[in-house]
């Protein structure tokens, strides 16, 4: 199945974006006529006909609606650190795209090697990842924060996870989603060098509840998608 995508929707037609018409049109070649499948970015598959076949100005007809294409019975917000290898992070970011992720949130530890993070490369490579995954929602990449921001801005309706690697009392992390009803979870994911001292206690404050991911000493970017996989294989 082809997906395309659109966020400019007037009415019963779509409109696509120069880039995505040049591929609907020019790489895959379709024509006026064909019926195509097309997602709006926050959950609704549109099955369209193509009206204008234009590699610089594609739009198509509105058929029917089918929502919730895709979609996933939890709602995840994930916090990681951007590692110090980008293309890492970028992995990340397409693999817990394709199992469910709704919000990936770059933040900034007391520890991280990498201190500035731009989104605008995620933000094409979670699109790309949903598209090919089939999913009609686009995971929201927000702008980066810091951890301690991240922590505080956290509502109190959620199951809130915190995942490090220094001693202390913890659950593991299929543990903690069992022992919860909630099915808005947010999980956080610190740097190379871990979170400090301080901003765990911060997190324990906050209400977030200390996991751990098995025996093994995972990567940043590895510890993020296994913890994507335990929210995944607890829901679906």
């Amino acid at each position: 199945m082809e997906l395309f995508y659109s966020n400019d929707i007037r009415g019963d037609l779509v409109y696509f974006d120069q880039d995505e018409a040049c591929h609907l049109i020019k790489v895959l070649r379709h024509r006026r006529g064909d019926e195509i499948a097309v997602m709006d970015g926050k959950g609704c598959l549109l099955h369209c006909r193509l009206e204008e076949d234009s590699p610089k100005a594609a739009s198509a007809l509105i058929l029917s609606r089918e929502e919730g294409f895709g979609a996933h019975p939890y709602t995840l917000t994930l916090a990681v650190c951007p590692t110090k290898n980008n293309e890492r992070f970028e992995w990340m970011g397409e693999k817990a795209t394709e199992f469910g992720m709704d919000v990936l949130y770059p933040v900034i530890g007391e520890h991280s090697e990498r201190k500035v993070y731009k989104t605008e490369r995620m933000k094409r490579i979670v699109l790309s990842a949903a598209k090919q995954s089939l999913k009609a929602a686009i995971p929201l990449v927000e702008e980066c924060v810091s951890v301690k921001d991240f922590i505080c801005s956290r509502p109190d309706d959620e199951l809130k996870l915190i995942a490090y690697c220094f001693e202390g009392q913890k659950l593991s992390i299929k543990e903690a989603l069992q022992n919860s009803s909630c099915s808005k979870v947010s999980v956080l994911i610190g740097p190379e060098g871990d979170f400090s001292a301080e901003e765990v206690q911060l997190a324990l404050d906050k209400g977030f509840v200390p996991v751990h991911l098995g025996t093994s000493r995972l990567r940043t970017e590895t510890a993020a998608l296994c913890a994507v996989m335990a929210v995944y294989n607890k829901y679906m």
